[in-house]
Protein backbone atom coordinates (compact mmCIF):
# COMPACT_ATOMS: atom_id res chain seq x y z
CA UNK A 1 0.00 0.00 0.00
CA UNK A 2 2.68 2.64 0.27
CA UNK A 3 4.18 2.41 -2.95
CA UNK A 4 0.53 3.86 -3.88
CA UNK A 5 -0.68 7.31 -5.10
CA UNK A 6 -4.00 6.36 -5.89
CA UNK A 7 -6.42 3.70 -5.51
CA UNK A 8 -10.00 3.85 -6.82
CA UNK A 9 -12.24 1.18 -6.48
CA UNK A 10 -15.95 0.76 -7.99
CA UNK A 11 -16.05 4.55 -7.90
CA UNK A 12 -19.67 5.89 -10.12
CA UNK A 13 -21.50 8.94 -10.52
CA UNK A 14 -25.02 10.01 -11.73
CA UNK A 15 -26.43 13.09 -12.94
CA UNK A 16 -30.09 14.10 -13.27
CA UNK A 17 -30.41 15.88 -16.94
CA UNK A 18 -32.92 18.42 -17.95
CA UNK A 19 -35.43 16.98 -20.04
CA UNK A 20 -37.23 18.97 -23.39
CA UNK A 21 -39.88 21.12 -21.74
CA UNK A 22 -43.60 20.19 -22.76
CA UNK A 23 -44.39 22.60 -25.64
CA UNK A 24 -48.36 23.45 -26.52
CA UNK A 25 -49.41 24.10 -30.23
CA UNK A 26 -52.80 25.68 -29.17
CA UNK A 27 -53.75 28.84 -26.05
CA UNK A 28 -55.32 26.94 -24.40
CA UNK A 29 -52.89 24.29 -24.03
CA UNK A 30 -50.18 27.19 -23.22
CA UNK A 31 -52.97 28.74 -20.25
CA UNK A 32 -53.56 25.05 -18.86
CA UNK A 33 -49.51 24.16 -19.24
CA UNK A 34 -49.59 27.41 -17.29
CA UNK A 35 -52.12 27.18 -14.37
CA UNK A 36 -50.64 23.41 -14.13
CA UNK A 37 -47.01 24.68 -13.96
CA UNK A 38 -46.48 25.26 -9.92
CA UNK A 39 -46.89 22.13 -9.44
CA UNK A 40 -45.19 20.32 -12.19
CA UNK A 41 -42.20 23.06 -10.78
CA UNK A 42 -42.62 21.52 -7.27
CA UNK A 43 -42.08 17.52 -8.13
CA UNK A 44 -39.57 18.59 -10.28
CA UNK A 45 -37.58 20.21 -7.43
CA UNK A 46 -38.29 17.90 -5.11
CA UNK A 47 -37.12 14.81 -8.36
CA UNK A 48 -33.66 16.44 -8.14
CA UNK A 49 -32.66 14.95 -4.56
CA UNK A 50 -34.19 11.39 -5.05
CA UNK A 51 -33.12 8.76 -7.71
CA UNK A 52 -34.89 5.58 -7.90
CA UNK A 53 -32.43 2.51 -6.89
CA UNK A 54 -34.84 0.26 -9.00
CA UNK A 55 -35.04 1.30 -12.22
CA UNK A 56 -33.54 3.93 -14.72
CA UNK A 57 -34.77 7.10 -15.85
CA UNK A 58 -34.43 9.10 -19.24
CA UNK A 59 -33.33 11.68 -17.12
CA UNK A 60 -30.06 10.11 -15.27
CA UNK A 61 -27.01 9.75 -16.85
CA UNK A 62 -23.74 7.76 -15.36
CA UNK A 63 -20.78 9.91 -15.82
CA UNK A 64 -19.24 6.84 -14.44
CA UNK A 65 -19.62 3.17 -13.72
CA UNK A 66 -18.02 1.12 -11.31
CA UNK A 67 -14.66 1.99 -12.37
CA UNK A 68 -11.79 1.00 -10.44
CA UNK A 69 -8.03 1.04 -11.11
CA UNK A 70 -4.82 1.83 -8.93
CA UNK A 71 -1.66 4.51 -9.94
CA UNK A 72 1.72 3.96 -7.80
CA UNK A 73 3.69 6.88 -6.93
CA UNK A 74 5.49 8.27 -9.69
CA UNK A 75 3.42 7.28 -12.16
CA UNK A 76 2.43 9.30 -15.27
CA UNK A 77 -0.78 8.22 -16.77
CA UNK A 78 -2.68 9.23 -19.84
CA UNK A 79 -6.84 9.66 -19.66
CA UNK A 80 -8.35 9.51 -23.08
CA UNK A 81 -11.68 9.32 -24.73
CA UNK A 82 -14.34 10.99 -26.80
CA UNK A 83 -15.92 14.05 -25.13
CA UNK A 84 -18.50 13.27 -22.25
CA UNK A 85 -17.06 9.46 -21.04
CA UNK A 86 -16.41 10.70 -17.48
CA UNK A 87 -12.62 11.88 -18.12
CA UNK A 88 -13.24 15.22 -16.23
CA UNK A 89 -15.85 14.01 -14.17
CA UNK A 90 -12.97 11.44 -12.37
CA UNK A 91 -10.38 14.08 -11.79
CA UNK A 92 -13.03 16.49 -10.52
CA UNK A 93 -14.00 13.18 -8.05
CA UNK A 94 -10.12 12.96 -7.78
CA UNK A 95 -9.79 16.50 -6.70
CA UNK A 96 -12.27 16.70 -4.04
CA UNK A 97 -14.46 19.02 -5.89
CA UNK A 98 -17.67 16.84 -6.22
CA UNK A 99 -18.53 13.12 -4.42
CA UNK A 100 -19.33 10.34 -5.80
CA UNK A 101 -22.74 8.03 -6.02
CA UNK A 102 -20.78 5.08 -4.89
CA UNK A 103 -17.32 3.63 -3.98
CA UNK A 104 -14.49 5.71 -3.14
CA UNK A 105 -11.35 6.78 -4.09
CA UNK A 106 -7.68 7.09 -1.83
CA UNK A 107 -5.72 9.39 -2.61
CA UNK A 108 -1.74 9.59 -0.91
CA UNK A 109 -0.34 12.98 -0.91
CA UNK A 110 -1.35 16.53 -1.31
CA UNK A 111 -2.99 17.42 -4.60
CA UNK A 112 -2.65 19.60 -6.88
CA UNK A 113 -5.34 20.11 -9.67
CA UNK A 114 -5.54 22.36 -13.18
CA UNK A 115 -8.99 21.38 -14.59
CA UNK A 116 -10.47 24.49 -16.17
CA UNK A 117 -9.11 27.75 -17.50
CA UNK A 118 -8.29 29.42 -14.50
CA UNK A 119 -9.98 27.36 -11.96
CA UNK A 120 -9.99 29.15 -8.09
CA UNK A 121 -8.95 32.28 -9.78
CA UNK A 122 -10.47 35.65 -8.53
CA UNK A 123 -11.26 38.50 -11.38
CA UNK A 124 -10.67 41.16 -9.32
CA UNK A 125 -7.72 40.63 -7.79
CA UNK A 126 -3.91 40.43 -9.92
CA UNK A 127 -2.13 37.96 -11.21
CA UNK A 128 0.10 38.18 -7.91
CA UNK A 129 -3.11 38.03 -5.70
CA UNK A 130 -4.65 35.20 -7.40
CA UNK A 131 -0.83 33.36 -6.92
CA UNK A 132 -0.65 33.74 -3.51
CA UNK A 133 -4.89 32.52 -2.98
CA UNK A 134 -4.42 29.46 -5.33
CA UNK A 135 -1.46 28.35 -3.09
CA UNK A 136 -3.25 28.87 0.23
CA UNK A 137 -6.10 26.48 -1.07
CA UNK A 138 -3.25 24.62 -2.44
CA UNK A 139 -1.91 24.21 1.39
CA UNK A 140 1.27 26.32 0.95
CA UNK A 141 2.76 28.49 3.44
CA UNK A 142 3.39 32.25 2.64
CA UNK A 143 7.07 31.21 3.09
CA UNK A 144 6.78 28.62 0.38
CA UNK A 145 5.41 30.98 -2.17
CA UNK A 146 7.54 33.48 -1.67
CA UNK A 147 10.07 31.29 -2.33
CA UNK A 148 8.50 29.91 -5.46
CA UNK A 149 7.19 33.09 -6.58
CA UNK A 150 9.91 34.15 -9.12
CA UNK A 151 10.28 30.88 -11.01
CA UNK A 152 5.94 31.16 -10.98
CA UNK A 153 5.77 33.83 -12.96
CA UNK A 154 8.53 33.55 -14.88
CA UNK A 155 7.74 30.08 -16.31
CA UNK A 156 4.05 31.69 -17.22
CA UNK A 157 5.76 34.44 -18.89
CA UNK A 158 3.46 37.12 -17.94
CA UNK A 159 5.95 39.19 -15.75
CA UNK A 160 4.39 42.45 -17.14
CA UNK A 161 0.74 42.02 -16.18
CA UNK A 162 1.53 40.29 -12.89
CA UNK A 163 -0.12 43.15 -11.19
CA UNK A 164 -2.76 43.84 -13.43
CA UNK A 165 -6.48 42.30 -12.57
CA UNK A 166 -6.71 38.51 -13.55
CA UNK A 167 -10.09 39.64 -15.00
CA UNK A 168 -8.45 41.26 -18.02
CA UNK A 169 -6.71 38.60 -19.14
CA UNK A 170 -7.01 36.51 -22.27
CA UNK A 171 -7.87 33.22 -21.92
CA UNK A 172 -4.02 31.95 -22.95
CA UNK A 173 -2.83 34.18 -20.04
CA UNK A 174 -5.16 32.87 -17.83
CA UNK A 175 -4.11 29.01 -18.04
CA UNK A 176 -0.30 30.09 -18.33
CA UNK A 177 -0.01 31.43 -14.87
CA UNK A 178 -2.60 28.47 -13.95
CA UNK A 179 -0.49 25.85 -15.18
CA UNK A 180 2.35 27.20 -13.40
CA UNK A 181 0.94 28.08 -9.93
CA UNK A 182 -0.21 24.03 -9.95
CA UNK A 183 3.07 22.63 -11.41
CA UNK A 184 5.30 24.89 -9.23
CA UNK A 185 3.92 24.42 -5.65
CA UNK A 186 5.44 21.01 -5.40
CA UNK A 187 2.35 19.25 -5.65
CA UNK A 188 2.93 15.05 -5.02
CA UNK A 189 -0.16 14.33 -7.41
CA UNK A 190 -0.83 16.29 -10.27
CA UNK A 191 -4.16 16.32 -11.78
CA UNK A 192 -4.21 17.71 -15.37
CA UNK A 193 -7.20 18.12 -17.91
CA UNK A 194 -7.53 19.02 -21.30
CA UNK A 195 -6.71 22.90 -20.46
CA UNK A 196 -3.21 22.82 -22.50
CA UNK A 197 -4.71 23.32 -25.81
CA UNK A 198 -5.36 27.15 -24.77
CA UNK A 199 -1.83 27.67 -24.62
CA UNK A 200 0.03 28.51 -28.07
CA UNK A 201 2.63 25.39 -29.10
CA UNK A 202 5.56 26.87 -27.63
CA UNK A 203 3.73 26.90 -24.02
CA UNK A 204 2.49 23.65 -24.38
CA UNK A 205 5.87 22.15 -24.88
CA UNK A 206 6.97 24.05 -21.96
CA UNK A 207 4.13 22.33 -20.04
CA UNK A 208 4.80 18.64 -21.59
CA UNK A 209 8.57 19.09 -20.71
CA UNK A 210 7.40 20.35 -16.95
CA UNK A 211 4.95 17.49 -16.56
CA UNK A 212 8.01 15.09 -17.94
CA UNK A 213 10.09 17.15 -14.98
CA UNK A 214 7.75 16.49 -12.15
CA UNK A 215 7.32 13.08 -12.75
CA UNK A 216 11.35 12.04 -13.02
CA UNK A 217 10.99 13.81 -9.26
CA UNK A 218 9.04 10.95 -8.29
CA UNK A 219 5.58 12.80 -8.25
CA UNK A 220 2.52 11.29 -9.70
CA UNK A 221 0.51 13.01 -12.57
CA UNK A 222 -2.87 12.04 -14.42
CA UNK A 223 -2.90 13.20 -17.64
CA UNK A 224 -6.51 14.45 -19.90
CA UNK A 225 -6.24 14.88 -23.43
CA UNK A 226 -7.16 14.24 -26.70
CA UNK A 227 -3.72 15.10 -28.30
CA UNK A 228 -2.02 11.65 -28.49
CA UNK A 229 1.05 12.49 -29.80
CA UNK A 230 1.48 13.99 -25.85
CA UNK A 231 0.23 11.13 -24.31
CA UNK A 232 2.36 8.32 -26.08
CA UNK A 233 5.74 10.73 -25.14
CA UNK A 234 4.80 12.10 -21.71
CA UNK A 235 2.95 8.30 -20.45
CA UNK A 236 4.07 4.93 -20.20
CA UNK A 237 0.44 3.84 -19.28
CA UNK A 238 -2.72 4.87 -20.89
CA UNK A 239 -6.32 4.31 -19.81
CA UNK A 240 -9.16 4.54 -21.97
CA UNK A 241 -12.58 5.85 -20.67
CA UNK A 242 -15.89 4.59 -22.90
CA UNK A 243 -19.40 5.30 -21.80
CA UNK A 244 -18.27 5.90 -18.12
CA UNK A 245 -16.44 2.53 -18.14
CA UNK A 246 -12.86 1.65 -18.36
CA UNK A 247 -12.06 0.31 -21.83
CA UNK A 248 -8.34 -0.57 -21.70
CA UNK A 249 -5.97 0.34 -19.18
CA UNK A 250 -2.36 -0.91 -20.78
CA UNK A 251 1.04 0.28 -22.46
CA UNK A 252 0.02 3.92 -24.18
CA UNK A 253 1.45 2.07 -27.38
CA UNK A 254 -0.89 0.18 -27.58
CA UNK A 255 -3.89 1.35 -25.97
CA UNK A 256 -4.06 5.04 -28.12
CA UNK A 257 -3.35 2.60 -31.02
CA UNK A 258 -6.63 0.70 -30.45
CA UNK A 259 -8.46 3.99 -29.60
CA UNK A 260 -7.61 5.16 -32.81
CA UNK A 261 -8.86 2.19 -34.73
CA UNK A 262 -11.99 2.47 -33.23
CA UNK A 263 -12.01 6.28 -34.11
CA UNK A 264 -11.63 5.65 -37.52
CA UNK A 265 -14.63 3.54 -38.17
CA UNK A 266 -17.28 6.62 -37.87
CA UNK A 267 -17.36 7.27 -41.76
CA UNK A 268 -17.78 10.50 -43.61
CA UNK A 269 -21.32 11.34 -43.11
CA UNK A 270 -23.26 11.86 -39.91
CA UNK A 271 -26.94 13.44 -39.94
CA UNK A 272 -29.57 13.51 -37.02
CA UNK A 273 -33.29 13.77 -38.28
CA UNK A 274 -34.55 14.70 -34.87
CA UNK A 275 -33.26 17.94 -33.47
CA UNK A 276 -34.08 16.77 -30.12
CA UNK A 277 -31.55 14.04 -30.43
CA UNK A 278 -28.69 16.11 -32.36
CA UNK A 279 -25.96 17.75 -30.87
CA UNK A 280 -25.88 21.33 -30.16
CA UNK A 281 -28.25 23.65 -27.48
CA UNK A 282 -31.25 26.47 -27.40
CA UNK A 283 -29.74 28.41 -30.32
CA UNK A 284 -28.27 25.85 -32.95
CA UNK A 285 -28.91 22.45 -33.23
CA UNK A 286 -26.57 20.15 -36.12
CA UNK A 287 -28.57 18.14 -38.85
CA UNK A 288 -25.74 16.55 -40.69
CA UNK A 289 -22.33 17.11 -41.53
CA UNK A 290 -20.09 15.24 -44.30
CA UNK A 291 -16.89 15.36 -45.85
CA UNK A 292 -16.92 13.72 -49.53
CA UNK A 293 -15.05 14.08 -53.19
CA UNK A 294 -16.55 16.95 -55.52
CA UNK A 295 -16.72 14.34 -57.80
CA UNK A 296 -18.91 12.08 -56.51
CA UNK A 297 -16.84 9.14 -55.77
CA UNK A 298 -17.02 7.85 -52.09
CA UNK A 299 -13.21 6.87 -51.45
CA UNK A 300 -11.15 10.09 -50.43
CA UNK A 301 -8.16 10.49 -51.92
CA UNK A 302 -5.14 12.94 -51.63
CA UNK A 303 -5.53 14.44 -55.45
CA UNK A 304 -9.26 14.28 -54.99
CA UNK A 305 -10.54 17.89 -54.05
CA UNK A 306 -13.08 17.65 -51.26
CA UNK A 307 -16.44 19.73 -50.25
CA UNK A 308 -16.97 19.67 -46.36
CA UNK A 309 -20.94 20.72 -45.75
CA UNK A 310 -22.45 21.48 -42.28
CA UNK A 311 -26.36 21.63 -42.29
CA UNK A 312 -28.21 23.08 -39.01
CA UNK A 313 -31.19 24.02 -37.79
CA UNK A 314 -31.03 28.09 -36.05
CA UNK A 315 -33.76 28.84 -33.61
CA UNK A 316 -32.77 32.57 -33.13
CA UNK A 317 -34.38 35.34 -34.95
CA UNK A 318 -31.80 37.49 -36.34
CA UNK A 319 -28.38 36.22 -34.84
CA UNK A 320 -24.94 37.10 -36.63
CA UNK A 321 -23.29 33.61 -36.88
CA UNK A 322 -20.28 32.25 -38.34
CA UNK A 323 -19.16 29.11 -38.65
CA UNK A 324 -15.23 27.90 -38.41
CA UNK A 325 -14.29 24.28 -38.97
CA UNK A 326 -10.86 23.06 -37.35
CA UNK A 327 -8.25 20.10 -38.56
CA UNK A 328 -6.61 18.10 -36.31
CA UNK A 329 -4.68 15.08 -37.00
CA UNK A 330 -6.05 11.79 -34.72
CA UNK A 331 -3.09 12.24 -32.73
CA UNK A 332 -4.45 15.57 -32.08
CA UNK A 333 -1.76 17.89 -34.04
CA UNK A 334 -3.54 21.06 -35.75
CA UNK A 335 -3.14 21.09 -38.88
CA UNK A 336 -5.49 24.06 -40.34
CA UNK A 337 -8.75 26.05 -39.75
CA UNK A 338 -11.39 27.69 -42.03
CA UNK A 339 -14.16 29.90 -41.16
CA UNK A 340 -17.18 31.33 -42.58
CA UNK A 341 -18.42 34.89 -43.50
CA UNK A 342 -20.28 36.31 -40.16
CA UNK A 343 -23.91 36.06 -41.50
CA UNK A 344 -27.12 37.76 -40.09
CA UNK A 345 -29.61 34.47 -40.13
CA UNK A 346 -33.62 33.59 -39.46
CA UNK A 347 -34.93 31.01 -37.80
CA UNK A 348 -34.55 27.88 -40.26
CA UNK A 349 -32.60 25.01 -41.45
CA UNK A 350 -29.56 25.61 -43.24
CA UNK A 351 -26.31 24.67 -45.03
CA UNK A 352 -22.85 25.58 -45.27
CA UNK A 353 -20.05 24.04 -47.24
CA UNK A 354 -16.47 25.03 -47.96
CA UNK A 355 -14.21 23.33 -50.68
CA UNK A 356 -10.82 21.50 -49.88
CA UNK A 357 -8.23 21.59 -53.08
CA UNK A 358 -7.07 18.42 -54.00
CA UNK A 359 -2.96 17.31 -53.63
CA UNK A 360 -3.46 19.47 -49.93
CA UNK A 361 -4.00 16.78 -47.29
CA UNK A 362 -1.88 13.97 -46.57
CA UNK A 363 -2.18 10.75 -46.58
CA UNK A 364 -3.81 11.18 -43.00
CA UNK A 365 -6.78 10.04 -40.48
CA UNK A 366 -8.15 13.46 -39.82
CA UNK A 367 -10.63 15.06 -36.68
CA UNK A 368 -13.05 17.62 -37.92
CA UNK A 369 -13.60 20.51 -34.88
CA UNK A 370 -16.67 22.58 -35.81
CA UNK A 371 -17.42 25.84 -33.67
CA UNK A 372 -20.17 28.47 -33.80
CA UNK A 373 -19.58 31.72 -33.25
CA UNK A 374 -21.74 34.50 -32.47
CA UNK A 375 -20.88 38.21 -33.81
CA UNK A 376 -17.04 37.23 -34.81
CA UNK A 377 -16.62 37.18 -30.69
CA UNK A 378 -18.12 34.51 -28.87
CA UNK A 379 -18.53 30.76 -29.29
CA UNK A 380 -21.71 29.38 -28.66
CA UNK A 381 -21.03 25.53 -29.39
CA UNK A 382 -18.41 23.71 -30.28
CA UNK A 383 -18.11 19.94 -30.89
CA UNK A 384 -14.56 18.40 -30.79
CA UNK A 385 -15.07 15.46 -32.50
CA UNK A 386 -18.03 16.25 -35.16
CA UNK A 387 -16.12 14.00 -38.05
CA UNK A 388 -13.29 11.92 -38.28
CA UNK A 389 -12.03 10.63 -41.97
CA UNK A 390 -9.32 8.98 -43.96
CA UNK A 391 -7.80 10.43 -47.09
CA UNK A 392 -5.50 7.43 -48.64
CA UNK A 393 -2.92 7.70 -51.10
CA UNK A 394 -2.65 6.92 -54.62
CA UNK A 395 -0.55 5.01 -57.35
CA UNK A 396 1.27 7.69 -59.26
CA UNK A 397 3.30 7.25 -62.58
CA UNK A 398 2.87 3.60 -61.82
CA UNK A 399 4.69 3.61 -58.10
CA UNK A 400 3.65 4.06 -54.48
CA UNK A 401 5.79 6.98 -52.73
CA UNK A 402 4.58 5.95 -49.19
CA UNK A 403 3.31 8.39 -46.52
CA UNK A 404 5.21 11.87 -47.26
CA UNK A 405 6.27 13.51 -44.15
CA UNK A 406 4.23 16.16 -42.66
CA UNK A 407 -0.05 16.48 -42.15
CA UNK A 408 0.00 18.13 -45.24
CA UNK A 409 1.17 17.43 -48.61
CA UNK A 410 0.44 20.33 -50.94
CA UNK A 411 1.24 20.29 -54.07
CA UNK A 412 2.78 23.53 -55.27
CA UNK A 413 4.09 24.84 -59.05
CA UNK A 414 7.30 24.24 -59.69
CA UNK A 415 9.77 25.70 -62.48
CA UNK A 416 13.08 24.83 -63.99
CA UNK A 417 15.35 26.46 -66.56
CA UNK A 418 18.97 26.05 -67.90
CA UNK A 419 21.19 28.94 -66.48
CA UNK A 420 24.16 27.91 -68.39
Amino acid sequence: MSDLAIKVENLSKRYRIGLAEEKHDTFFGAISGWIKSPLKNYRRVKKLSSFSESAESDDIIWALKDVSFEVKKGEVLGIIGRNGVGKSTLLKILSRITEPTSGFAEIYGRVSSLLEVGTGFHPELTGRENVYLNGTILGMTKSEIDRKFDEIVEFSGIEKFIDTPVKRYSSGMRVRLAFSVAAHLEPEILLIDEVLAVGDAQFQRKCLGKMDTISKEGRTVLFVSHNMTAIESLCPNTMWIEDGKIREIANSTKVVSNYLRVGTATGNVKKWDNPENAPGNEIIRIHKVAIFPEDGNSEIKVDAPLVLEFQFWNYEKNIKLNLSAHFFTIEGIPVFNSGSESMELKEGLYKYSCKIPGDFLNDETYRVQIMFVRDRSRSIFTHDEILIFEVNDIQRDGAWFGKWFGVVRPKFEWQSEKLD
